[in-house]
This record gives C-alpha cells, sequence and structure tokens, in this order.
C-alpha cells in the first residue's frame, strides 16, 4: 500500500461505548485493493470504515451472498442486528461482509476462491447454515460493483463488492440465527420485495438497494426462468453477466 494512501488515524477511535463482540470484529483485517480490484495491502476493519479514511479514498474487498430457496425462487433476506456498528436494524441481502486477510484461503483471487471461502464461512457465522449446505463451488459469481456509502458522520463503506448467488434449502428462522449479527430473517418474493421497498416503515442497506435497482430482480428473472424440472440452481445463471470489470456504481 502507498504512503500517500495511507490513514494516519489507525486507533484514534474510542470503541468501549459499542458492543463488546462488534467492536472485537473490528479488529479483523480486510484486503485493501484500489479501483481495479488489486489487492495492496491489509488494514483492520476499524480504519477501513472510517468515514475519514474513505474520503482519503481507502477502499476494501467484500462480497453480498445471496440465497435462494430452489423451491420456490424465495430469497432469504436479514435485518442486521441493533448491535452492529454500521448501518444497524437495516434489511439487506442474505449476508454481507468480508473476505480477510487473516485467511490464507480468503487471500485466494482465482475464480473468486477467497469470496466463496468468506461467504460460506459468514453465513454459518451470522445465519447459522452449515458450511456443508453453501459449498463453495455451488456459489455463482457474477460481477463485482466499486460503491462508497456513509452509515453516519463516523462511519461508512468503499468496497469492491463480489456479488453472489447460491441456492440452497436451509431452515432459517429468526430464533435460530446468531442475535449479535441479526435481528431478524424472512424470506421473499420479487412482488413481496418490492413491496418492502415502497413501505417507508423499512430501511435497507445502500449496497443491496443498488445492486436490487441495476441487477437483481433482471437476474433474479433469468434464475427462474432457467428453472430445471421445478428446481433453481445458481450455477445456471454462468453467463449471464459479465465478471470480468468492477462497475463502478453511484
Amino acid at each position: 500500500m502507498s504512503t500517500t494512501a495511507t490513514p494516519t488515524n489507525l486507533a484514534t477511535i474510542d470503541l468501549s461505548a459499542y458492543d463488546v463482540e462488534q467492536s472485537r470484529l473490528m479488529d479483523e483485517r480486510c484486503i485493501v485493493v484500489d479501483e481495479n480490484d488489486r489487492a495492496i495491502g491489509a488494514l483492520d476493519k476499524k480504519t477501513c470504515h472510517l468515514m475519514e479514511n474513505i474520503n482519503k479514498g481507502l477502499l476494501h474487498r467484500a462480497f453480498s451472498a445471496f440465497l435462494f430457496r430452489p423451491s420456490d425462487g424465495k430469497l432469504l433476506l436479514q435485518q442486521r442486528a441493533s448491535e452492529k456498528i454500521t448501518f444497524p436494524d437495516m434489511w439487506t441481502n442474505t449476508c454481507c461482509s468480508h473476505p480477510l486477510d487473516d485467511f490464507e484461503e480468503e487471500k485466494i483471487e482465482e475464480e473468486q476462491k477467497g469470496v466463496r471461502v468468506a461467504a460460506s464461512r459468514k453465513l454459518e457465522h451470522e445465519l447459522n447454515i452449515p458450511q456443508s449446505l453453501t459449498p463453495i463451488d455451488k456459489f455463482q459469481y457474477l460481477t463485482r460493483i466499486h460503491y462508497l456509502a456513509p452509515s453516519n458522520g463516523l462511519w461508512g463503506e468503499h468496497e469492491v463488492d463480489y456479488i453472489l448467488f447460491i441456492t440452497a434449502d436451509v431452515d432459517v428462522t429468526s430464533s435460530s440465527v446468531n442475535p449479535n449479527e441479526v435481528r431478524d430473517v424472512k424470506y421473499v418474493n420479487k412482488a413481496e420485495l418490492q413491496a418492502m421497498f415502497e413501505d417507508p416503515a423499512n430501511s435497507f442497506t445502500p449496497w443491496f438497494k443498488l445492486i436490487a435497482r441495476d441487477f437483481l430482480f433482471g437476474w433474479w428473472d433469468e434464475l427462474l426462468a432457467r428453472a430445471d424440472n421445478g428446481k433453481l440452481d445458481a450455477k445456471s445463471l454462468v453467463g449471464v453477466a459479465d465478471g470480468s470489470k468492477v462497475i463502478k456504481m453511484v
């Protein structure tokens, strides 16, 4: 990482007022990238999510996983826990997190292996979905987006975000998830999600709104159209999107 891009305030923010477990997770190390998604270093999550550093250009790698039920094509949503430091209580796609520099396997870029491994790990951590139900070869990578989104005046996101679809039969309820990560869950069809977006009582993470605005519903249509004997398979979406470039979104 170049010295001009290195933040100078690595540890100036006191996390003692936040949830203990969420504060601990801020010590995990994200993979720092440039705008072409080239890995150029690693920094802790706290440093990567401070708006002061984001405004100087600090960018990291992430993923957004979308899990669909193969029998009816419904999408599993989660509502982020109140304890979350960024974007608490907001509805979002099934799981959103980061491949970590802490794990060698999650740094592997070939065929997006690192983000697939991270997605399977985090689906278990957040939603208690066994990794045996989300093998990494069942994830379909679609594309990468580059976006910036403030959470409040202090925190935000600035990510190259890999979009992954997976179809899996999983039994997830609000009582079975990790309550420190997830406040609520629900399966929705397209019409139900549209109704949620139109209800002012609901709030949504900015990356989920961007993905839904430009991509989600078209890809969802394709997934439904490619059902085989009534069963959906995310791997049927091979070639639907050009994943070779990073798409900058605003």
